[in-house]
């Protein structure tokens, strides 16, 4: 069972230079000898340029704002809300590209904790966040109790409340955190707010990548990123159905895996492509998005 301590590492959100999203920012460690106590920790690769790394939010995923050239609805908003939450004002963006940060106050980033016990598949600390003042935050390197208070007060938490991203959890994540985040989901998507004003998930129709775009239709991040590469596959010549495609490229030697294994109601286990029925152009997701844990990988 995934424990509820996490390490505590003081640093600097930057983002001058970088590309942040709705969940995702770069962070300056100020002991960066500290990520040697996170397991997976060869994983990490900070900048060679600053020495910061990717932060992968803990418990959330927010709409995709540049996902190659492809981005989703609230993608941008998220985004804004999330740097204005952090502390950040006066942000300029570069033409090209044009999520770039030009410059923003303060330029030389916010104070701020990460809360993590691991690094995921791509290097990036899995990270619950903390904003402000060094008497506000916990004391760096010390192995740090991620109690349900402490959670509430985290960015992850924010973002949930907000409705700026998807609930989406994995089995790394401690099963009283879980408790926390679907219950602030929940919430949110009772109020609708955010995504869960625009989430049609359950049943959309992918006829092309504008079907799925800033200006159609919101669905699971996760999955607009397994739509957007079936896309691509269809137009090279693929012609199988969104499952097959899922199920061909995670199968093989030297494949990529797509097909996330999945706990529904923390029981049941199935691949994400079980999940999919798809009817023509219409794509069906066949659970509960409050009630699904992702495997880690």
């Amino acid at each position: 069972m995934a424990s509820p301590y996490q390490l505590a590492i003081r640093g600097r959100l930057v983002v001058v230079g970088k590309e942040p999203d709705g969940d995702s920012v770069r962070f300056l460690a100020d002991t960066p000898d500290l990520y040697q106590q996170l397991a997976r920790a060869f994983r990490i690769k900070p900048s060679t340029k600053d020495g910061s790394v990717q932060l992968r939010f803990e418990g959330v995923d927010a709409p995709e704002l540049h996902y190659g050239n492809a981005a989703q609805p609230l993608g941008a908003e998220a985004r804004t809300r999330l740097l204005d939450r952090l502390g950040f004002s006066h942000v300029v963006y570069q033409s090209s590209p044009p999520t770039m940060v030009e410059s923003a106050d303060p330029p030389d980033g916010v104070r701020a904790a990460v809360l993590s016990s691991m690094a995921e598949a791509n290097g990036r600390p899995v990270a619950y966040l903390l904003v402000g003042g060094d008497d506000a935050l916990p004391a760096d390197g010390v192995w740090t109790l991620v109690d349900d208070l402490l959670l509430r007060n985290t960015i992850n938490a924010w973002l949930l409340g907000e409705g700026l991203a998807y609930y989406t959890v994995y089995t790394s994540t401690p099963a009283s955190h879980r408790d926390t985040l679907r219950a602030l989901a929940a919430d949110a998507r009772h109020r609708r707010v955010g995504v869960w004003d625009l989430d049609q998930t359950a049943d959309f129709a992918l006829t092309d990548q504008d079907s799925i775009g800033p200006a159609g239709q919101l669905i699971l991040p996760k999955l607009f990123r397994r739509c957007t590469d079936y896309l691509k596959a269809v137009a090279k010549g693929f012609s199988g159905n969104l499952s097959d495609w899922i199920v061909s490229v995670s199968t093989g030697t030297g494949s990529r895996d797509e097909n996330d294994q999945v706990l529904v109601c923390d029981h049941v286990q199935v691949h994400l492509s079980d999940l999919l029925e798809q009817r023509n152009n219409r794509i069906a997701f066949q659970a509960d998005l409050l009630d699904i844990t992702f495997v880690e990988k």
